[in-house]
């Protein structure tokens, strides 16, 4: 006589536990490829908001330069001096309006500069104006993972040129062309009218 309740046989019980098994897998697997992917979209979206306020900085900068000569040493310093480093980055340094660090009021003015170094762009300090020559900049990474910095300046005739001032050119330029290769090849080019 057969009894009406019936168990599960081995092979039924194993073939139940190797579905789960598949099913667990496919679960970890698909937990993991989110939570990769949320990994990289983080790091992206902070590599484009580093970028953003890089060029964010630079816009602000440029558009408080002024006209005012700087003397470094027994030298004197164009108001805005822009050129390419040996491995062909670009160099700029610029009297702008205000110090971002006045340690009084009515300060007149702040000699900055960017430049390339590394991997990095960094924004330069000079501390004050007119500098001893021995003065040492003080240099501060706004943004990593940089392959190459340049940045062009819109001289007479629409032509772009890698060095400012050049024969005859006002004291600031008209415009610039500033362009970032990031470590992936990836290229961004932003354009700033001053004047």
């Amino acid at each position: 006589m057969t009894s009406p309740h019936r168990g599960f046989t081995l092979v039924e019980v194993l073939l139940a536990l190797a579905i789960l098994a598949v099913v667990a897998v496919l679960a970890y697997r698909g937990t993991a490829a989110l939570a990769d992917g949320e990994v990289r979209l983080t790091a992206e979206s902070e590599r484009w908001r580093t970028l953003d306020a890089l060029f964010a900085r630079f816009e602000a900068d440029a558009r408080q330069a002024v006209p005012r000569r700087v003397r470094i040493g027994a030298q004197s310093a164009p108001a805005w001096s822009g050129g390419v480093d040996a491995a062909g980055d670009a160099v700029l340094a610029f009297t702008r309006a205000s110090a971002e660090f006045a340690p009084e009021p009515g300060i007149g003015g702040q000699r900055i500069g960017y430049r390339h170094r590394d991997d990095a762009v960094e924004i330069v300090y000079w501390p004050q104006l007119d500098a001893p020559a021995e003065a040492t900049p003080a240099a501060y990474v706004l943004a990593r993972g940089i392959a190459r910095f340049r940045v062009g300046y819109l001289a007479g005739g629409g032509r772009w040129i890698a060095q400012w001032p050049v024969l005859g050119e006002p004291d600031l330029p008209t415009a610039l062309r500033v362009e970032v290769t990031l470590a992936d090849g990836n290229v961004v080019e932003r354009w700033i009218a001053l004047q």
